[in-house]
């Protein structure tokens, strides 16, 4: 039985969500993993409900529950405290709102041991607070894939690889060459990711669809529709990161760096797009900025072959006055 399994930790990070945390950990202790192995570390994020107890009385009623409490500090904050504390040969992480398969890490752990890979990807799907499966974000694959690092940079600037730590379990070796998450940023997930890669020796890519996100309205990086002047942070950051990928790309894989420079273009017309007009003011120093990039690059970006008719054909419309496109736009809408 040892033999098929390593030591894992999985951390989740909690924030106010008393109603939610029981379900995310009952499905991590009932997974068919051996107990003796699988440490399961909730860290509360300093709530102000609540979840700190129901953090308790799950440790309570689960041996391999441990519970960290901490001042507020955000989800990166959370998850570092949890990877000084975790024990764990591998390290694997679930966000406290969503839930996993009772198999999911026993899978995660075979094809990580069979294949010597440092780090494992289950497939995910996402579900509404009515219960309804949404649209896949990642497409999953139809078998099991086995890709380099620099494959899965590619993707990543392609919008066609998933970022996110809690679909995968990853050996504790590569967080300890001085790896954490970002602090005070949302897209954390693709920060750390693409920094981390090329400390990697392999990803393993499994279809099984075991991790389920639950998508609820007022969580980080979701919009409530009736807000109209919410602007996510989110955002800026991952124009913010695709910079920094650009940079990262021209040094460890400059062969990519077209690919950089239009996942660069993208992330910016996601915000363009998103950004409330009423924030689109001379004085959002941010959004002059996202504007005179486009402008300056825009011969660049028509030449981009990894761009799509559509995506430079908004990029036209919208560099040359983005603030009256957009006022037009939710006029013709009725918005």
């Amino acid at each position: 039985m040892s033999g098929m399994y390593k030591s894992l930790t999985v951390i989740i990070p909690a924030y106010n969500v008393e109603s939610l945390l029981g379900k995310c950990v009952e499905s991590l202790a009932v997974q068919d993993y051996p107990k003796e192995l699988f440490e399961i570390i909730v860290v509360d994020d300093g709530s102000t409900d609540n979840t700190l107890e129901v953090a308790q009385k799950l440790s309570d009623k689960y041996s391999n529950v441990k519970v960290i409490h901490k001042e507020n500090g955000g989800s990166s904050s959370a998850r570092n405290v949890g990877i000084e504390a975790a024990r764990g040969e591998y390290i694997g992480f679930v966000d406290s709102d969503d839930f996993v398969d009772c198999k999911m890490f026993t899978t995660l752990m075979q094809a990580a041991l069979i294949n010597n890979a440092d780090m494992v990807q289950t497939s995910r799907d996402e579900i509404d607070e009515k219960g309804n499966k949404l649209p896949d974000v990642v497409i999953p694959p139809k078998g099991v894939e086995i890709i380099s690092p620099k494959e899965q940079m590619k993707r990543l600037l392609l919008h066609v690889g998933d970022a996110s730590f809690c679909t995968r379990i990853t050996r504790k070796e590569v967080f300890e060459q001085g790896f954490r998450f970002p602090e005070g940023e949302l897209n954390e997930d693709f920060y750390l990711m693409i920094h981390i890669l090329k400390y990697i020796n392999k990803l393993v890519i499994l279809p099984q669809q075991y991790y389920h996100v639950f998508y609820r309205l007022g969580s980080n990086s979701r919009k409530n529709k009736e807000d109209k002047d919410y602007f996510p942070s989110v955002f800026t950051d991952i124009v913010r990161n695709a910079d920094v990928a650009l940079k990262l790309v021209k040094k460890d894989y400059p062969d990519l760096e077209i690919i950089a420079e239009r996942f660069g273009f993208v992330q910016r017309l996601d915000y363009l797009l998103h950004i409330p007009v009423s924030k689109m003011t001379v004085d959002n120093r941010f959004y002059i900025d996202v504007v005179k990039n486009i402008r300056s690059n825009l011969l660049k970006a028509l030449f981009n072959r990894y761009l799509t008719l559509k995506q430079k054909l908004y990029l036209c419309i919208l560099a040359p006055a983005p603030r009256f496109i957009r006022k037009a736009h939710a006029l013709v809408r009725g918005l």
